[in-house]
C-alpha cells in the first residue's frame, strides 16, 4: 500500500487497443519512455518501436507484436508518471489491474518482471496463442446488452459438443465468446432468443480465453517457471479471480491459468469500492478499459492517460 493511501487503481489495456503511432509523443517528449521502447526493441532484438510508429497496421495487429508493444506503451506512461511527479510507483496507486495481456502490464509496471523479461514473455504468449489453434477453426463474438446468465445458457446451447466459452465478462452489458468456430457461429444465430440486441463476431487470429488455448497455457507455464516473480509493490487485482494479490507464486499460477480463463473485468472492477478504490486511471494506448469502468461503477472517477496532454491533466489532479 502506499503511504499516501491515494485510493485510485492503475488499469492497463489489452489487445484492440493497438494503434500506428502509440506512444510516439511520448518517446519525443520524455527520455524515460524513450528507454522503455529501447528496452523492449533491445529484449526482442527487433526495432518493434519502428512498426509502432510507422506500421504497417496488419502487422503491429499481429498477436505477437500487439502484445509487447501495447505493455510498452503502458510502461512508458507509467515511467513518466513516476519520473514527472517526483513519487514512487505505489505513492500514485495502491492497486493495480489489466485486461487479459493488460495484467502483465500492470505486473511490469508494479516491478513484479523487469520489462525485458515482460517483453519476451508476451512475444511468446503472443505466438503460443496463435500456433495453439489453426486458422479457422476457431472464433470469437462480441454479445452486447446481456447479462452473465443469459450468455452462459447461450454459450451451453451452442456448444454442441464443442467449445464455446465465456472469454470476458468486460461489463456494460458486453460479453465476448470464445471457442470453435461452428459453435460461435451457431451462438450468434441463437443469440436473439436470449434477448441479446447484438451479437457479432470479431476479426480475431486466435479463439482467446478458452479451452482451445490450452497448448497455449503449458507454453507459458513452462516459461513461467523460470522466470523469477517478485511481489509486485501494490497488489493485482487478477483477471481469473477478480481478486487482489500480491504472492509471486499465485500470480505466476494465476497468468497460466488465464490464457484458458476467463477474464473477470466485470467483478473485477465491481471489487474496487470495497478495496477503497475512488478512481481509476488508464495508462496507455486507447480509452476502451476507462470507458468500461465509468459504465460498471458509476461512482468511480476514470481517466485515461495516453499521451503528455493526458500526462499534464494527470499530475495536476494529484494537486
Amino acid at each position: 500500500m502506499g503511504d499516501t493511501n491515494s485510493g485510485r487503481a492503475f488499469v492497463f489495456p489489452g489487445q484492440g487497443s493497438q494503434a500506428v503511432g502509440m506512444g510516439k509523443d511520448l518517446a519525443d517528449t520524455y527520455p524515460v519512455a524513450r528507454a522503455v521502447f529501447q528496452e523492449v526493441d533491445d529484449a526482442l532484438g527487433e526495432s518493434l518501436s519502428t512498426l509502432m510508429w510507422e506500421g504497417p497496421e496488419d502487422r503491429l495487429t499481429l498477436t505477437a507484436n500487439a502484445q509487447p508493444a501495447l505493455m510498452a506503451v503502458s510502461l512508458a506512461v507509467a515511467r513518466v508518471l513516476e519520473a514527472q511527479s517526483g513519487r514512487r510507483f505505489d505513492e500514485l496507486c495502491d492497486y493495480v489491474a489489466g485486461h487479459s495481456l493488460g495484467e502483465y502490464s500492470a505486473l511490469a509496471a508494479a516491478g513484479t518482471f523487469d520489462v525485458a523479461t515482460t517483453a519476451r514473455l508476451l512475444r511468446l504468449r503472443g505466438e503460443a496463442m496463435q500456433k495453439a489453434v489453426p486458422v479457422g477453426e476457431g472464433a470469437m463474438a462480441a454479445l452486447i446488452g446481456v447479462e452473465l446468465e443469459a450468455a452462459q445458457s447461450l454459450a451451453a446451447e451452442a456448444a454442441e459438443g464443442e467449445i464455446c466459452d465465456i472469454a470476458n465478462d468486460n461489463g456494460g452489458g458486453q460479453i465476448v465468446l470464445s471457442g470453435h468456430a461452428a459453435a460461435i457461429d451457431r451462438a450468434v444465430a441463437l443469440a436473439s432468443k436470449y434477448g441479446i440486441k447484438r451479437a457479432l463476431k470479431l476479426t480475431v487470429s486466435a479463439p482467446f480465453h478458452c479451452a482451445l488455448m490450452a497448448p497455449a497455457a503449458d507454453a507459458m507455464a513452462e516459461a513461467l517457471a523460470s522466470a523469477d516473480p517478485r511481489p509486485p509493490v501494490v497488489p493485482v487485482v487478477a483477471n481469473v479471480s477478480a481478486a487482489p494479490t500480491s504472492d509471486p507464486d499465485v500470480i505466476r499460477r494465476q497468468l497460466v491459468e488465464q490464457v484458458t480463463g476467463r477474464v473477470r473485468w466485470r467483478e473485477s472492477v465491481a471489487s474496487f469500492a470495497g478495496l477503497g478504490i475512488r478512481s481509476v486511471a488508464e495508462l496507455g494506448s486507447g480509452k476502451v478499459l476507462s470507458g468500461l469502468v465509468r459504465r460498471i461503477d458509476k461512482e468511480l472517477e476514470a481517466v485515461a492517460v495516453n499521451g503528455p496532454a493526458d500526462v499534464d491533466a494527470f499530475l495536476a489532479s494529484l494537486g
